[in-house]
């Protein structure tokens, strides 16, 4: 039988919010360090999971204050060129990452 916890957990999904800048901004970094040494997690297959990826990222960081354009931004989220980071590591989508993609991105609808 599988542990069963007694007391009910609930969880504020707005605690998010109240984390100090500092927190998320630590957070943040370690993500897009850990994203910057880990080429084997490909965008395609992140947006398929989570409906996000490295481009969106850089995306948000605009739409965050950033000043810089989005080749820009693109480059301090993949830590050097888009173009060159996609040459070195991007590979081919093959048509079921595809699809997974779009089932996904479905389900970002309404949420920023």
């Amino acid at each position: 039988m599988p542990f069963q916890n007694p007391r009910k957990i609930t969880v504020d999904t707005n605690a998010i919010d109240a984390l100090p800048d500092s927190v998320a901004a630590a957070a943040f970094r370690r993500l897009v360090k850990h994203l910057q040494h880990r080429h084997d997690a490909q965008n395609i297959d992140l947006m398929g999971l989570s409906g996000f990826c490295r481009n969106c990222l850089a995306d948000w960081i605009i739409e965050g204050g950033f000043e810089g354009d989005k080749a820009a931004a693109r480059e301090v989220i993949h830590g050097l060129p888009a173009a060159e980071w996609k040459a070195r590591y991007q590979t081919e989508a093959t048509p079921e990452q595809l699809a997974r993609m779009d089932e996904s991105l479905k389900k970002n609808a309404g949420h920023s």
